[in-house]
């Protein structure tokens, strides 16, 4: 790869849950954090809820269908760390760079997430296993993290 991907930042850890009820209260009551919000993202199947973790958030996902790749990923695996999101300036260039590379992407175009997020998540084959989206933000938060008050993330 000619120039590096740069990324800006972690933007947050996605976490797959059977249950976001079951799941919230170690968050919100044993841990302490800041509940920011919950939406669901019918294009994914999901409904996430997010909480902020110093400069990064955990984004807990529930799968609402059987055809949600969250649901998949349970069956599979069980619940826990699902991704990493990274935040990126220009996701379609971000792409088109890493397909000239030949990574393999999950999503070869950007697509809508909560919050109005742009977002796409390369496979986790070239990275070792680990799922890494990434995600530009519609708008920036004053520290310049997305503004995904719930993503729609694989």
């Amino acid at each position: 790869m000619k120039d590096p991907l740069s990324p800006k930042a972690i933007d947050h850890i996605g976490i797959a849950v059977k249950s976001l009820e079951s799941a919230m209260p170690f968050y919100q009551d044993i841990l302490g954090l800041p509940f920011l919000g919950m939406e669901t993202v019918e294009s994914e199947h999901v409904r996430v809820a997010f909480f902020q973790l110093g400069e990064t958030k955990l984004e807990l996902l529930e799968p609402i269908s059987d055809r949600s790749p969250v649901a998949r990923f349970i069956e599979k695996k069980g619940e826990g760390i699902h991704h990493l999101a990274l935040r990126v300036e220009g996701i379609e260039g971000a792409l088109s760079q890493l397909a000239d590379a030949g990574v393999q992407l999950i999503h070869q175009t950007p697509k809508t997430g909560a919050g109005g997020a742009q977002i796409a998540f390369i496979h986790p084959k070239p990275a070792l296993g680990v799922l890494y989206e990434l995600c530009e933000p519609r708008s920036k938060s004053e520290d310049g993290s997305c503004k995904c008050g719930g993503e729609a993330h694989a």
